[in-house]
């Protein structure tokens, strides 16, 4: 639909008000949601605004339809919680009755996932740091040529590796001829680890690596893939995400529940007519 304003300009048609049971959700309260779901395009952080709250709101009158009314609990660093807050609390531990995992639950996860619970990859490696500051375009540029030719080099001479960083690196690890000894996944910039996450042992990067302090030539010499940690050790993890993985599914479940309930203008949202299997 095409309107016009004043000016003869096309405009956007005013977007339709959202009611839940009859009570208004205002642009206003959208607009201060809106911070709490960032999002590329605004369009998207709106609509993701405006069913956070259909949701929350949905839950709200519930628990007043309950006749809830729990007193705030204190939270972390002096904070209490709002009214509406442990209202919405109050309703879903009313109303979600859910079994811990049972430790055979967990056994199975853990025996379906074993790749997920390894300790970290440790890696043994040296580099040579052109350091350059990003923010200035030519020396950042000149820097990377330099790491380039040095790359360069080390292809016809591999064996001068300690000598050149020796020399040119700007890392206190030039002392050591680059050598930085172990390294853990996690313990370097993300830039540098997914570097040597791809070379093999013996291999060094055929293009110099950007991070934050500059150029980098790599050279991994080994990598020891991290060991499956022991079930005891991970049990509690496993317990607690599957505990918060059923609670999530039974929440969503709960909330199309009382939409299919629920008279909802301006905005679509999923709905049941009937309970669902937890």
């Amino acid at each position: 639909m095409r309107l016009f304003d004043a000016n003869d300009r096309v405009t956007s048609p005013p977007p339709m008000p959202i009611r839940v049971n009859g009570k208004e959700i205002s642009v206003a309260e959208i607009a201060r949601e809106i911070q709490n779901h960032p999002a590329p395009d605004p369009s998207e952080a709106r609509d993701a605004a405006a069913m956070a709250l259909v949701v929350r709101e949905l839950l709200l009158q519930e628990a007043e339809n309950r006749g809830l009314a729990p007193e705030p609990k204190c939270l972390a660093e002096g904070r209490r919680e709002t009214e509406d807050d442990a209202k919405v609390r109050a309703l879903l531990d009313h109303a979600l009755a859910l079994p811990d995992p049972t430790d055979a639950e967990c056994r199975r996860f853990y025996e379906g996932n074993r790749t997920r619970f390894r300790g970290p990859t440790i890696f043994e490696a040296s580099h040579i740091l052109i350091a350059a500051d990003p923010s200035k375009e030519t020396a950042w540029l000149e820097a990377k040529s330099s790491a380039a030719a040095v790359i360069g080099e080390l292809r016809d001479h591999p064996d001068r590796f300690t000598e050149l960083a020796r020399d040119l690196s700007d890392c206190p690890s030039a002392a050591q001829g680059g050598n930085l000894g172990q390294i853990q996944t996690g313990q370097t910039l993300a830039e540098f680890t997914a570097a040597l996450e791809v070379l093999e042992p013996g291999e060094t990067t055929a293009l110099p690596v950007a991070t934050d302090h500059g150029w980098h030539v790599i050279h991994l010499e080994r990598r020891i893939a991290g060991k499956v940690l022991p079930y005891e050790s991970v049990k509690d993890k496993i317990a607690d995400y599957l505990a918060d993985s059923v609670f999530h599914r039974a929440v969503h479940q709960f909330v199309a529940l009382l939409a299919g309930q629920a008279t909802i203008e301006g905005i679509e949202i999923e709905r049941a007519t009937s309970p669902l299997v937890q």
